[in-house]
Formats: C-alpha cells, sequence, structure tokens
C-alpha cells in the first residue's frame, strides 16, 4: 500500500539507517554471502576452509532477494521484470512481494507465463494487461490506496500503446487516476488539442507522452502544457535510428522545457517517475485545503 511520507519523516529515517551503520553492514554482509556463493559454500564450511584451498572454478547459487518494504521506504513499489526470468524465479519473487507488500507487480510477461500463474495463483485475485504483457496478483485482503494524484499517459500511435500502457499501470498502482490518450501523433496533430484541453481543464498533475519513429510528440506537449512531461521513446521505428534511438535523441535534444526523458521502453520508469510527481503535488494539495 502507498504512503506517502513527509520530507522530514523520511530524512529521519535514512539518518537513522546511516547512524546505526546499515549500509555499511548490509554491504559486508552481500559481499560475503555473494562470495560464499559463489563458491557453493555455508558460511560454517568457508571458516574451515583454507583460501588457497579455493577451486579454480566455482558454481554460482542463484539468489531471489525480492524488496517488499521499497514502497514504503520510496513511495515506487519493486517490480517483478518477467521478460528476463524463468517461472519458479516469478512465483518465489510473488510469493514474497505478496506476503510482505500485498501485490506482486509483474512486467513483460511471455503470454504462457500469464496463463500458468494464472493458474497457479487462481485463489488470488488478478489483473491483467494484455497489451502491456503485464499482470499484478493481489493478496485477496489488498485494497489500493488512491492518493489523488493525476497522470495523463498520451500515445502518439497505437504501436506506442504496449509501453504506453505500461506506464499507466505502474501509476495505477502507486493509488493515481490515469487518464490515458491514444493515437493523437504529429502525423495528425490536430487529433491532439481537443483531449489535450479536456485533460489540463482536468487538473493533471504531469503527463507522460510515449512516442516512437522520430518522437516529436512529447516535446509538442511540454511546449503547450504548464505541468512536467515525461518523454517516453518507444522502440517503434526503423531505418536509420530506428528502435526507439531517433525518438530517444530527439526528445534528449528538445528546446521545450519542462520536459525530462526515461530509456527506450522504460514504461516501469516513466509511471513510477510521473507518480512520485503527482503523488506529491496531491499531497501538498492536502495540505493547502486542510
Amino acid at each position: 500500500m502507498f504512503v506517502m511520507q513527509d520530507s522530514n519523516e523520511q530524512i529521519e529515517l535514512i539518518s537513522r539507517l546511516i547512524d546505526s551503520g546499515w549500509f555499511e553492514k548490509e554491504l559486508v554482509e552481500k559481499q560475503q554471502a555473494d562470495r560464499l556463493a559463489g563458491l557453493g559454500l555455508g558460511k560454517s564450511e568457508a571458516q574451515n576452509r583454507h583460501p588457497q584451498a579455493e577451486p579454480p572454478c566455482a558454481s554460482s547459487v542463484i539468489q531471489i532477494r525480492p524488496d517488499p518494504g521499497r514502497e514504503w521506504r520510496k513511495g515506487a513499489p519493486e517490480v517483478i521484470l518477467g521478460e528476463t526470468k524463468d517461472l519458479s524465479q516469478i512465483i518465489s519473487m510473488a510469493q514474497e512481494l505478496i506476503s510482505g507488500a500485498g501485490r506482486a507487480i509483474i512486467s513483460r510477461v511471455r503470454p504462457e507465463i500469464i496463463v500458468q500463474l494464472k493458474s497457479i495463483f487462481h485463489e488470488y485475485p488478478v489483473c491483467i494487461r494484455e497489451a502491456a504483457r503485464a499482470m499484478v496478483i493481489y493478496s485477496p485482503t489488498y485494497k489500493r490506496a488512491l492518493t489523488g494524484g493525476h497522470v495523463g499517459v498520451i500515445c502518439a500511435g497505437t504501436s506506442d500503446i504496449p509501453v504506453a500502457d505500461e506506464a499507466a499501470l505502474i501509476a495505477e498502482e502507486m493509488g493515481c487516476r490515469v487518464t490515458s490518450i491514444y493515437d493523437v501523433g504529429v502525423a495528425g496533430l490536430y487529433r491532439l488539442f481537443e483531449p489535450l484541453r479536456n485533460l489540463l481543464l482536468d487538473d493533471v498533475d504531469v503527463v507522460i507522452v510515449a512516442a516512437g519513429m522520430d518522437g516529436a510528440l512529447p516535446s509538442v506537449v511540454a511546449g503547450l502544457v504548464p505541468v512536467p512531461v515525461i518523454g517516453l521513446p518507444t522502440s517503434i521505428g526503423y531505418g536509420f535510428g530506428g528502435k526507439g534511438v531517433a525518438a530517444l535523441l530527439s526528445m534528449l535534444q528538445t528546446c521545450a522545457p519542462g520536459i525530462s526523458v526515461v530509456n527506450i521502453d522504460n514504461g516501469v520508469g516513466a509511471g513510477i517517475t510521473a507518480s512520485l510527481i503527482a503523488n506529491r503535488v496531491a499531497h501538498v494539495r492536502g495540505h493547502q485545503s486542510q
């Protein structure tokens, strides 16, 4: 569950961690554990083994360490990247996140893995975003907290929808209200103006703009709106500068003020950044209305 902390509370938390030596202790323990894991040894075994007797080729041990407390500390949840993990790894991480945080968000899930996860977690509520190939598995008692933040997600073309939908899902899971506007790219720019006006009239706090090819749409939007814009380049494109390179460079090279840019196809990063902004704005707005 998302909890918006005051800045003073977060500073106090960081100060306590530094004063306790937690960071240094954790680093030393991790380095030691990683070394022993690389040798295929437990701690007790290693204490009785001479360092010079270590084998030249050591087996590695895969360790999964989910971070269910990340949302409480950072305001942003951990997201499992399903594309690079096998089923057993995803299940293990999901179980720990559900137990510790109330839900597991999994991005870039292969279709056959989605089917298997639905079967394995059949007793749990599940949300599936087919376009984004993403899913969320909830504890039966989990209730998403609404923050009052409002994120707009604008998508240049229908081919950009999967990445834009990934960003929208993350924003929703971080408690934001999301308004999505699709297929309003620069090839038919007249399509943008009315929905953009309505978005501003609805008091949007931040706007994500996903675009591939020349990646021009975020610059256009940033030149029109008085709120932060997150440029989200997608890998839609071909020829010179294809696969999102031209879009990324175009957004980085923009002369429109008020735009920040995430990496190619980084819907998760765009969703988190936008939500942190929107949730902070909503937090301040709530204090001012009291």
